[in-house]
């Protein structure tokens, strides 16, 4: 049974939401529909400095033991507008709060404190070859030997490894049996590790952000194992209920609806408002869900069907928004033109990846058809 309680709004809420529209006016680049705006180490320190990365995380690691209600406000504002924070993202969303939920209290010291700060980035060393979103199908192995660990095999589409300094690996640490869930386990590695090689890959909008990570027979201390041994495919499904709810979920590209918008209004007896209404109709009610989901972690539950629901929906909209904008523009993509024709051209080269980062839809509905006893 699927449930989506009403989110909460308060006085407070608001305020924090205008402040960090003040902020990103003041503070922002240039925008950009790079994946999260793109990344700038110099801005994800100044959000770091505002208190707006590990918000919600104990003081004795420098963070601000605020409500993940505050955290959704600051992380939609921020995606709404295109600013680049896609350096601190992956730490801030679920790397740190996995370390915090699992991992011991050495590895909680040792970096926390630089993904608060804004100093430190982190990939997600999930996705293999020939796996796609089939996690528990994964092959690179975790060989126990004197004093820790041998890696050997690949990561695929690992955003942003190439320029990362920690990954979390999923590993299989014992033969695969019929229990494909079973015999799984996560690791926190630095990637400067001997042997450890990135080869970036190209992708449509000419940019070279997806990584194939290599692990040549890499020897890991013990310490680096997070939570238990055999547990991660546990850690794992906590995890992605943070990744697949948000609201970078459903706002990659919002910016261009924005910019359609007011290219419509400045059209006298525009006949094409009931079509953007229908988005933007849409387009509420999904953020209607997503705030909702993160009201639910905010009392300690893990909504992992909730928030397939979620990303399934919203990333088909972000398609959509996409398409309808190709109807509407009036213009042709143009990755050289200024304008509305340019930004069509940035978003429709990475719509196709929209449904495919953080779990296909394929994958999504079968965990919703199990999670409401369909299957």
């Amino acid at each position: 049974m699927l449930n989506f309680p009403p989110p909460l709004n308060t006085s407070e809420l608001a305020l924090l939401r205008e402040e960090v529209r003040d902020f990103v006016r003041a503070e922002a680049p240039s925008r950009s529909y790079e994946y999260l705006g793109g990344d700038n180490r110099n801005f994800s320190r100044k959000i770091g400095a505002k208190g707006w990365i590990g918000m919600c995380w104990p003081d004795r690691y420098g963070g601000g033991e605020r409500s993940l209600l505050e955290r959704y406000v600051v992380s939609e504002e921020l995606v709404a507008s295109r600013a680049p924070i896609a350096f601190h993202w992956i730490g801030d969303r679920q790397a740190g709060p996995l370390l915090l939920r699992y991992g011991t209290e050495e590895q909680r010291q040792r970096v926390l404190p630089k993904i608060i700060s804004g100093e430190c980035r982190f990939c997600i060393g999930m996705s293999e070859a020939d796996s796609g979103s089939d996690l528990a199908s994964v092959r690179m192995k975790a060989t126990p030997v004197n004093g820790g660990f041998v890696l050997s095999g690949a990561k695929l589409w690992t955003s942003g490894a190439h320029r990362s300094d920690y990954v979390i690996v999923l590993c299989r640490t014992s033969a695969r049996t019929e229990a494909r869930h079973e015999g799984l386990s996560q690791f926190l590695i630095d990637l400067r590790t001997p042997g450890i090689e990135c080869r970036p890959i190209e992708n449509m909008a000419g940019e070279r952000d997806f990584n194939e990570v290599v692990f040549n027979d890499v020897f890991i201390p013990a310490d680096a194992l997070v939570g238990k041994l055999g547990e991660g495919w546990k850690q794992v499904g906590d995890e992605l209920a943070l990744e697949r709810s948000g609201p970078e979920r459903f706002l990659s590209s919002v910016g261009l609806l924005f910019e359609l918008i007011d290219l419509l209004r400045e059209q006298a007896g525009s006949t094409h408002a009931p079509a953007v209404g229908r988005l933007v109709a849409h387009l509420a009610a999904v953020r209607h869900l997503s705030r909702s989901v993160a009201g639910m972690l905010q009392q300690g539950q893990v909504p992992a069907v909730e928030a397939a629901v979620v990303k399934d929906i919203g990333t088909n909209l972000e398609q959509e928004m996409a398409e309808v904008a190709r109807t509407l523009a009036g213009c042709e993509p143009d990755l050289t033109a200024a304008g509305l024709g340019g930004s069509l051209a940035q978003v429709l080269l990475r719509a196709p990846s929209f449904t495919l980062r953080g779990g296909t839809r394929e994958v999504l509905r079968g965990i919703i058809a199990r999670g409401i006893g369909a299957r």
